[in-house]
């Protein structure tokens, strides 16, 4: 395991700053890596890593979630207000309706199989799309009218919504029953996850304020209190739904609305953080990557990916009907909400290990979207923003 470690951060930090040097996003760089170290090409990560690489990437995701909710300011979301809230459904909404009628023509499956496949691929990926806008937010790009605000709000809940579609279509396919209570459970999710981890923020602001304690320290406790509202969200399955993600976001935005001297400093520490914990998380997204479906998938596939791109450019520009942004930042906007990486790693293999006659296909187009869409969407949003988004100096 150690072994495997090693290489994981060398090769990822190497890979990483080539990219960098390249103009492009180290991202990439580290899928690619991810992509030829796994069992399905060269095979040279332990088993031990790959069994636990789903927990790795959560842990990546639980610390970058932490740094945006440490940078968004709730009086920046309530001036989005509308168009905040319809950019967590429409946009997947409409595609799913965009993949649902093409994959139907292009594949040859079933309706209910084309739901499957167009639920897998309508998230979000905030592993690509949260590093981006905080550092948009850093730099004062788009902040006049909130924009990376608007995204990383929309990004974040998107991902509940299109899970708990996934899991009704799912149910459906092998069941042949669904039930009103399965979308039931998606405002259910968003609010408890909201509610909780505002009890949560509220707690560690007068836990922090009355003891007094290096911040290195309250950052492992910060990270342990994230976990163990993970565990809730586990021991709560079957119960009632509850948004882990969503509540260590809400917390990180509580504590930086009560406490704004250590939401500050807290985001320093984060941010260095981050540098191990992206490089784990894209090289084990490259390794659940099976590259052999890909390569067998085709232009038909391909184009379906792109024709679910379209109708998702589609959504957000509904979404941003009768606000104050300009052409460029809608464009912005649309293109900033593309990548697709973590959503589609973590549940591209369940229709397959379910037994569904559809499950090849589905992760076979769940490979191809990572490979499409997080490098486009990463490489866009780098190399757009300062010139489709005006800038206010922080």
């Amino acid at each position: 395991m150690l072994t495997s470690i090693a290489v994981i951060l060398l090769l990822g930090l190497l890979v990483g700053w080539l990219f960098s040097k390249m103009k492009l996003p180290s991202l990439l760089g580290m899928i690619i890596v991810g992509i030829v170290l796994s069992p399905y090409c060269l095979n040279m990560i332990d088993e031990s890593i790959i069994a636990i690489s789903a927990d790795l990437r959560q842990i990546a995701l639980v610390i970058i979630l932490t740094r945006a909710g440490l940078s968004l300011n709730l009086s920046d979301l309530k001036k989005v207000g509308r168009p905040a809230i319809l950019m967590c459904f429409v946009p997947a909404c409409v595609e799913m309706i965009g993949t649902i009628i093409f994959a139907q023509l292009l594949l040859g499956v079933s309706a209910i199989e084309a739901a499957i496949i167009g639920s897998v691929i309508a998230a979000v990926s905030p592993a690509v799309v949260v590093p981006r806008m905080i550092k948009l937010i850093d730099e004062g790009y788009g902040k006049e009218k909130s924009i990376p605000q608007l995204i990383l709000a929309g990004a974040s809940v998107d991902d509940v919504f299109v899970i708990v579609v996934f899991t009704a279509f799912t149910t459906l396919a092998s069941t042949g029953k669904i039930s009103v209570t399965s979308f039931m459970q998606i405002p259910i999710s968003i609010l408890l996850g909201v509610l909780l981890g505002g009890v949560v923020g509220m707690l560690l602001v007068c836990f922090f304020k009355r003891y007094h304690m290096r911040d290195s320290v309250k950052v492992l406790i910060i990270l342990s209190v994230s976990f163990l509202v993970l565990e809730i969200q586990n021991r709560l399955e079957g119960i009632v739904t509850v948004s882990g993600l969503l509540a260590i976001m809400s917390m990180s935005i509580i504590m930086n609305q009560k406490y704004v001297v250590l939401a500050k400093r807290l985001s320093v520490k984060y941010n260095k953080l981050w540098i191990g914990a992206e490089i784990f998380l894209f090289i084990l997204v490259g390794i659940a990557v099976d590259i052999q479906y890909a390569l067998r998938a085709g232009i038909v596939v391909i184009l379906l990916v792109l024709l679910a791109l379209l109708f998702r450019m589609i959504g957000v520009a509904l979404s941003l009907t009768k606000t104050k942004l300009n052409k460029k930042e809608r464009l912005f906007c649309a293109i900033a909400y593309t990548p697709k990486a973590t959503v589609q790693a973590a549940i591209g293999t369940i229709p397959l290990a379910m037994g569904l006659a559809c499950g090849d296909i589905v992760l076979t187009v769940a490979v191809v979207s990572i490979l499409l869409t997080a490098p486009f969407g990463a490489i866009c949003v780098d190399n757009l923003y300062k010139k489709l988004l005006s800038k206010v100096e922080v």
